[in-house]
């Protein structure tokens, strides 16, 4: 444990124990040695009964660390009745952030997480581990109509290889292929065969390996992977006649395979269709019983066959609004402004995420935010805002009607919420997800949601990599009804701009940075579609335009605690690319939405750098960790 020194004023008496009282007056220079406690005690008054006041004592208890560390932010809490509230002041003694997260890693660890800072970690250990050999397969084959990458001769024979000894029993249980691969990757061949152009078509190399595998793995497969691969009996010769017989095994698998029939074959699905498909296979029962799951594999070909299909519309909008009374209707929050973040569920592996703080920032002049997503998800299994709030000890297990307190909350203004509690049933298929490898519709649709909905104006901001997905997120935002709408290219897909320059290679596409919206007018148009008259816009900001000194961004390669020691120092005053980035992002989203009091960039920058150096967003996040566990 970090021990600390603590400074008394001349005002104020510190007792030990009953029958110590120490006069400061006398004593200014004497140091008591003091174990630091972890953040939640600090933040608990009930929790705090190391200390104890004289009845007229100096308002702030000073924490001062040893001089080997190094001070990034300033920590006051009220000495008297109000022990447990965190004040935060400049010109004061730092107490470096390092202290503080290791004093939240120690009351974390004992959670069953192997290694809390780590995002890796998070995954669920009852997820069954999929084979390696497949899934690299299926990172080649498992994509769309331009990007996929046929396999060779010597890959195709290995995977079929693997395949065959798995369906034979011939693999341990660690490297058996599971029925969500064999669907994904026989939807992925079989769309390939019927629908993309001649350059992603199957190579030699595969038809090859099909022609000299095909006659046993027919022998040994089910008849739903039997399906799957040869819909119509078509693609593998003639005498197949399973295919084209299958019509599901279980009453709810009967309108998949109906579905499944038409994307194998590269077509599309109507809005009803969609969302029969899903209220009928979902939640997905994980109690391994045939009689009540639907199989995997049929499940998995579906949903990464839309996938490479190309969504309509119609299918993003079926996949976005399916889910959404599954709790019944939203909570509505009494505040004048509500920003819905929709970060990549996946997270971030390698650049510093900041939308967490950015939240904090922005809620210290009225714009409320909302956040969602889940503590772990493939692809990436990168680091996501549940992974930092669990770190630092926060409550992820709200409900929309928690996360409604909470935004309405003077004193913290923002909430978390995650899709484990507000639509369980497109949680159930993380697991599968990892088995899918590659992003399923899903990835996008579930960042455009609404689980708490405000009084006052609604904005909704998502992040995206691939180019041509930005205008369908926005057509789900109109979709949503909301008064503005922003999609932004980050670093890694994220929302989070940078102020990085940008390379002479950069890759081609849109650039990082580059964004998209609408915003709602003043003045209502009779012409608008929907009684509201929008403003338009695309660009690519510029950070150094708007006085920001280029600087890489921090890395934090999978590192929870890394993104937290930026993130808090950053709140903490600290200046650097964090700081940097958390105000440009705080400032520009602000701008874009249209949001009160930001017309103006400049100005609207400057207020976003007044909510950190003032402590007040520092303080908001903290506030943050101590009502999440309170609320009722």
């Amino acid at each position: 444990m970090i021990k600390y020194s603590i400074l008394t004023s001349a005002a104020t008496n510190y007792k030990r124990a009953p029958t110590q009282v120490y006069n400061a007056a006398a004593k200014s220079t004497r140091r008591h040695r003091y174990t630091a406690m972890p953040t939640r005690a600090i933040l608990d008054p009930g929790r705090v009964n190391q200390i104890r006041c004289n009845p007229n004592p100096s308002p702030y208890v000073k924490l001062r660390p040893p001089q080997c560390l190094s001070p990034q932010f300033s920590l006051h809490f009220l000495a008297s009745n109000h022990l447990g509230r965190l004040i935060i002041r400049k010109n004061v003694r730092p107490l470096a952030v390092k202290a503080v997260l290791d004093s939240v890693r120690t009351d974390v660890t004992g959670s069953g997480l192997r290694n809390p800072s780590i995002s890796t970690s998070y995954r669920n250990p009852n997820f069954p581990i999929p084979n390696q050999t497949l899934l690299e397969a299926q990172t080649r084959v498992c994509t769309g109509p331009t990007q996929t990458r046929p396999l060779n001769q010597e890959q195709a024979f290995k995977v079929l290889e693997t395949i065959l000894k798995s369906a034979k029993g011939e693999l341990k249980d660690e490297e058996q292929v599971s029925r969500a691969q064999l669907g994904a990757f026989f939807a992925a061949m079989t769309i390939r065969a019927n629908a993309f152009p001649e350059p992603t078509q199957w190579s030699e190399g595969e038809r090859c390996a099909m022609n000299h595998y095909w006659p046993q793995l027919v022998r040994a497969l089910p008849p739903d992977i039997i399906f799957i691969a040869d819909p119509e009996g078509s693609i593998m010769g003639a005498g197949n006649s399973i295919g084209p017989r299958f019509g599901g095994s279980i009453p709810s698998e009967m309108r998949l395979v109906g579905a499944l029939r038409e994307v194998l074959a590269g077509g599309h699905l109507g809005y009803e269709e969609v969302q029969g498909v899903l209220k009928d296979v979902l939640p997905l029962k994980l109690d391994g019983s045939a009689s009540h799951s639907v199989s995997e594999s049929l499940l998995s070909a579906f949903l990464i066959g839309q996938r490479m299909n190309r969504e309509t519309d119609r299918e993003l909008k079926a996949y976005c609004l399916a889910f959404d009374d599954e709790l019944g209707q939203p909570p509505i929050a009494d505040v004048k402004s509500l920003t819905h973040y929709g970060e990549p569920y996946d997270g971030n592996t390698r650049f510093f995420r900041s939308t967490l703080f950015v939240a904090a920032v922005r809620s210290c002049y009225g714009e409320s935010c909302l956040l969602h997503g889940v503590d772990w998800m493939p692809p990436k299994a990168g680091i996501t805002e549940e992974q930092m709030l669990q770190f630092m000890g926060a409550n992820t297990h709200l409900s929309p009607l928690q996360a409604k307190m909470l935004l309405e909350d003077g004193e913290v203004g923002f909430g978390y919420v995650s899709q484990r509690d507000t639509h369980p049933s497109l949680h159930s298929l993380v697991g599968l997800r990892e088995h899918i490898k590659k992003r399923p519709p899903l990835a996008t649709s579930e960042k455009i949601q609404q689980i708490v909905r405000a009084r006052g104006r609604e904005a909704i901001v998502a992040g995206f990599y691939h180019d041509g997905y930005e205008e369908p997120l926005l057509m789900l935002m109109r979709r949503r009804g909301v008064q503005s709408g922003l999609v932004v290219k980050g670093e890694e897909g994220a929302l989070s701009m940078t102020t990085k320059s940008r390379s002479i290679h950069a890759s081609k596409g849109l650039p990082v940075n580059y964004c998209s919206g609408f915003r709602s007018l003043n003045v209502v148009s009779a012409g608008a579609l929907d009684g509201v008259s929008r403003e338009t816009f695309t660009m690519e900001v510029n950070a150094r335009d708007l006085g920001f000194e280029p600087s890489d961004t921090p890395r934090t390669d999978r590192s929870v605690s890394r993104n937290l020691e930026l993130g808090l120092a950053a709140l903490g005053g600290e200046k650097g690319p964090a700081y940097d980035r958390i105000v440009l992002n705080a400032g520009m989203i602000d701008h874009l939405l249209g949001c009160d009091g930001a017309e103006d960039i400049s100005r609207a920058l400057d207020r976003a750098r007044e909510a950190i150096d003032s402590g007040k967003a520092l303080s908001r996040l903290l506030n943050y960790i101590k009502v999440s566990n309170k609320v009722k």
